[in-house]
């Protein structure tokens, strides 16, 4: 998954190889930024023994690895910086399903969604300045700075394979616009109400995906200037804003809408509205196309595996200064692709739908394997 000649690479090209013989190169950091993920709950000589246990092994036991102290690990992590894992996660992470695996596609398209989640980090004075601390009521500020994730999911695995990590004072669509480079035709995107901009719109059907989002239906919501009804319930018409010179300057952008209710027994307020680039109803039904959107939940999953399960619930990120906290997100992201993608092999090899497969159990059984007397990181 994480070759030591890539992650050498990107150490190379981020400036961070030393310079003189240490007993915790730059290699061993980035797989110690991946450990910490793995074995969250654990001190950096926990998690550097789990690591390193394979070397008295490998000696016969004749010899013995005494670990660094901690404050050499922790200069040994601020040497690396967080640049390396984040270009190795960069150079790794791509969608994994196959074109057998059911749930991955939809109309031949493969389903992908973007979302947004927050990550609390140490409270300390830096990470405060640079991340921000959220609101909270009556003018008060959160206990905690947080930092904001936001990543591109396929829908079928769970697997992460883009993300942006920065301050509050980013918002979820300008970090959305830099990870649009990772869309390509052949994709499906799948995002919730509160994104659509008529830029970012126009900007996500520049990749050649193809779109479907959930839009707001009251009066702040895009309107639509309405073209004809198709047969399957859904309508064509054309986007393009009444506002501003340069944007009427622009050539209207063609867009079937679905309107649909939910009648599941269940309280469902309103109505749902979705775009989509798919004009063709042959292709895609409304009633498919419904279905499909709420595939979107599946990156909320993924964001909980994250979260709850590898982080572990209630857990704020260890360290101490932004660009430590940025290194230790970033191994989060590169655990949890490593894991999803361990999924993936078993569900090919067995024939079963990835979402059958527990991640809780995955978890478990890859941290006891780390740990195993003889085994090595990836």
């Amino acid at each position: 998954m994480f070759p030591p000649g890539l992650v050498d690479e990107v150490i190379a090209q981020a400036g961070r190889t030393e310079q003189r013989h240490r007993s915790l190169p730059a290699r061993v950091m980035a797989y110690f930024s991946i450990g910490m993920a793995l074995y969250s709950e654990g001190s950096y000589e926990d998690v550097l023994a789990q690591l390193t246990d394979g070397l008295s092994w490998a000696s016969g036991w004749q010899e013995e690895y005494r670990p660094p102290s901690k404050s050499a690990i922790f200069q040994a992590r601020a040497r690396l910086g967080s640049e390396p894992l984040a270009a190795l996660f960069a150079r790794v992470a791509t969608p994994l399903g196959t074109d057998a695996m059911p749930g991955v596609w939809l109309a031949g398209r493969r389903l992908v969604a973007v979302d947004g989640c927050c990550l609390d980090v140490a409270d300390t004075s830096v990470n405060a300045e640079f991340f921000g601390r959220p609101g909270v009521n009556k003018g008060e500020r959160a206990a905690f700075p947080q930092a904001r994730v936001v990543a591109l999911a396929e829908c079928g695995t769970h697997a992460i394979f883009a993300a942006a990590v920065e301050g509050l004072a980013s918002g979820e669509s300008t970090m959305i616009e830099e990870l649009l480079p990772r869309l390509e035709p052949g994709m499906l995107l799948l995002a919730d109400r509160g994104i659509f901009s008529y830029a970012l719109w126009r900007k996500a059907i520049a990749t050649g995906a193809d779109l479907l989002w959930r839009i707001r239906t009251d009066r702040a919501g895009p309107q639509p200037e309405y073209l004809e009804d198709l047969p399957d319930g859904s309508w064509l018409g054309q986007l393009r804003r009444s506002t501003g010179a340069t944007e009427r300057a622009l050539s209207p952008m063609p867009v079937r809408v679905i309107d649909y209710v939910i009648n599941d027994g269940r309280d469902h307020p309103g109505s749902y509205r979705l775009f989509t680039t798919i004009l063709d109803p042959a292709e895609a039904p409304a009633t498919e196309l419904a279905a499909a959107y709420h595939q979107r939940w599946e990156i909320e999953l993924a964001f909980d595996e994250l979260k709850t399960h590898q982080r572990g619930p209630r857990m704020v990120l260890r360290s101490k200064s932004p660009d430590l906290a940025l290194q230790e997100i970033w191994g989060h992201l590169c655990c949890h692709y490593a894991i999803r993608s361990l999924m993936a092999d078993a569900a090919i090899h067995t024939g079963h739908d990835p979402d059958r497969a527990s991640f809780v159990t995955a978890l478990r059984i890859t941290r006891t394997t780390i740990a195993h007397a003889g085994d090595f990181p990836p």
